[in-house]
């Protein structure tokens, strides 16, 4: 019986080949597979021990991506889990009061709908229920090695989870708890952590009422020097924060 897992963290940009470098060449990501729609581009890159960074470009003259960077800049758009079933996952939700936005149930490969970030705690919610004999990634998406003449691959950075805000422990246990089904633990400095057996990815929730809720940091380890200050990333948006390795 599949369960729900944490797939991966999308960030917007501009310009997808800005984000290469970075993403490839700084900090040792794999590029998995890419997609190109008429509203966006998209490529992931995998890290040790598997966790997957999202990066999205907007395409054509206007559109969800357009405004999201025109509004905050480059960032975290939204984070995506996989769903045994589509339907049930947006069940959940609507009972718990969240509406559904974007659902699109045509390809039987690739089934999605979204929570809005207005209700969902300043992020986009992705639910994803892939095919069930479908490798993953899906087969429409293809895969692409090194660039030609690139350098040799720098050793990998492990993603370990994103870091959010939230105004209460309640509202942070709706979303995360029982509409994705998260287990929760109390973490050391009051944080919930919200995890998906069978994912590597983790998330850790602030609890602070005065702040704005939403994205904080992405967390990341790496037994080498990484070019990564703690401030929003030039050209991600991205903030990264280093846990201390193993």
């Amino acid at each position: 019986m599949r369960s729900v897992l944490f797939d991966h963290i999308a960030i917007a940009v501009p310009r997808l080949a800005d984000a290469e470098a970075i993403l490839a060449g700084e900090l040792g990501g794999r590029s998995t597979y890419g997609m190109t729609t008429a509203a966006f581009r998209f490529r992931h890159w995998r890290y040790e021990g598997g966790g997957d960074l999202e990066v999205l470009e907007p395409a054509g003259a206007d559109g969800f991506l357009h405004r999201f960077i025109a509004q905050r800049g480059p960032g975290i758009h939204h984070v995506t889990f996989t769903v045994p079933s589509l339907v049930d996952a947006c069940d959940r939700a609507r009972a718990l009061g969240y509406a559904i936005v974007g659902y699109d149930d045509s390809d039987p490969e690739w089934k999605e709908a979204f929570l809005h970030p207005r209700q969902a705690q300043g992020i986009v919610v992705q639910f994803a229920e892939p095919s069930a004999d479908s490798p993953s990634p899906p087969p429409r998406h293809e895969g692409r090695g090194r660039p030609s003449g690139s350098r040799e691959p720098v050793p990998p950075i492990t993603v370990l989870g994103l870091r959010l805000s939230a105004r209460s422990r309640e509202r942070a246990q709706t979303q995360w708890g029982a509409v994705v089904q998260g287990a929760r633990a109390d973490g050391n400095d009051g944080a919930l952590v919200y995890r998906w057996p069978g994912s590597f990815m983790y998330l850790v929730v602030e609890i602070d009422p005065a702040r704005d809720e939403g994205p904080l940091w992405i967390e990341y380890s790496c037994r080498r020097a990484v070019p990564l200050s703690d401030g929003p990333h030039p050209v991600l948006g991205a903030v990264f924060k280093r846990q201390p390795a193993d």
